[in-house]
Order: C-alpha cells, then sequence, then structure tokens
C-alpha cells in the first residue's frame, strides 16, 4: 500500500497519525468476519429522520425544518 501526500506539509506526527487510522481500519475490515452484514452508521439510519415529528406548514416552515424549537 502506498500513501501519497498530495497537498501540503504535514509534519511528521500528523502522517503517523493518520497511517496509524488507515492501518486501524484494514485491521478491522481484515477481522470481521466474510459474509457478515456491515454494521449501519447512525447517520443514515432513517429512523433518525423519521423520530422527529414535522413542522406544522405555515411562513416559516423552511426554518424550522433543521432547527425544531
Amino acid at each position: 500500500m502506498t500513501i501519497r501526500v498530495v497537498r501540503g506539509n504535514p509534519t511528521p506526527e500528523e502522517l503517523a497519525a493518520a497511517l496509524a487510522v488507515v492501518r486501524a481500519r484494514a485491521a478491522a475490515a481484515a477481522a470481521a468476519p466474510s459474509g457478515a452484514p456491515e454494521q449501519r452508521d447512525g447517520w443514515s439510519d432513517p429512523s433518525r429522520i423519521a423520530a422527529h415529528r414535522l413542522p406544522r406548514p405555515g411562513p416559516a416552515t423552511w426554518a424550522r425544518t433543521y432547527w425544531p424549537g
């Protein structure tokens, strides 16, 4: 595996941190049993959006869509 810095000038500590994350993810992927379903991320779960009641229609509904109050 080759990692190349395309932009910027990272310090050796930053490169080591990035490499540690990449290696940890690769090790976790290799340790997962084959054919096992991937664990879903909470952000992509549709029930997270449906769990909240939608705002009532009105002139300021668009503002309350993402900022319920």
